[in-house]
């Protein structure tokens, strides 16, 4: 036998090591989630909240450093997901168009309750999404709500898309359109922030509740087995020792730290 057919032999014959998990990853995110992401007010150029300490978390054991970016609004970190030029997104919901460019996570780190927010004084009745029909809604531009939702959406609703849900809520403020739907917590900590708690509220009951899952991109150089078995079984142990509720409390802490207390009352007028 020749040595070169001897190598080649020895080589098929071999199982290759697997690939290293890779030392850091870049993830991002929607940058108006608050308390699961929002900006870093000490650093512009990230994302900070539930999701990046989750992810700095479940990848520690693995001695994987995390960096989440603010890489822009929501579509934009999907495309940059997209593309590979991040590798991760800190919380997707399930859509059968991010499959064809990421992958899933399992198990979901958390469920989350989407919502019909409305002008306090133009109430209307509300019981599902077929009361719905017929009005002007808004929301996130490439926002999903699961797929059944999303589909009966496309079929019978108006919702208008535009690329910040300030917009949305600003919209709504000004009676252009009559509702807006988007995640519970997350637009009610928005609405905190923008000074609108008062006029725009939640109606009682949610569109639905959604699992949100870590995701890795196709064109990511880091998606290897050796990560998404870090990731699946950091995740398996982060969430079996419950970690998320202590977190989730920390973080909405940290958002409503960032806002200065309203006024009580109005201050006496000195005699």
């Amino acid at each position: 036998m020749s040595r070169l057919l001897a190598v080649l032999l020895w080589l098929v014959a071999t199982p290759l090591a697997a690939a290293p998990v890779c030392e850091r990853v870049v993830a991002a995110g929607n940058p108006q989630y608050p308390p699961l992401l929002w900006v870093d007010p000490q650093d512009r150029s990230r994302l900070i909240g539930v999701g990046a300490d989750m992810l700095a978390d479940v990848l520690a054991p693995a001695g994987v450093k995390v960096d989440v970016l603010n890489v822009g609004p929501w579509s934009r970190a999907q495309e940059e997901a997209r593309s590979g030029r991040v590798d991760m997104l800190v919380g997707a919901f399930l859509t059968r168009e991010r499959l064809e460019y990421m992958d899933y996570v399992y198990p979901p780190y958390m469920e989350v309750p989407s919502a019909i927010f409305v002008r306090r004084d133009s109430l209307f009745p509300w019981s599902g999404w077929h009361d719905l029909r017929g009005l002007k809604g808004s929301t996130l531009l490439n926002n999903s709500f699961g797929m059944a939702f999303d589909r009966y959406a496309r079929d019978y609703l108006q919702i208008k898309k535009v690329p910040s849900i300030e917009q949305s809520f600003q919209l709504l403020q000004r009676a252009r359109v009559d509702y807006v739907v988007y995640e519970r917590h997350q637009g009610e900590a928005l609405l905190l922030q923008m000074g609108l708690a008062d006029e725009i509220v939640a109606m009682e009951g949610s569109v639905n509740a959604e699992p949100l899952y870590l995701t890795i991109s196709h064109n990511s150089a880091c998606n290897t087995a050796a990560l998404r078995r870090a990731l699946a079984t950091g995740l398996a142990d982060w969430l079996r020792e419950g970690r998320l509720e202590p977190l989730l409390e920390r973080n909405r802490e940290r958002w409503l730290a960032q806002f200065p207390p309203a006024a009580s009352a109005v201050e006496p007028v000195a005699e």
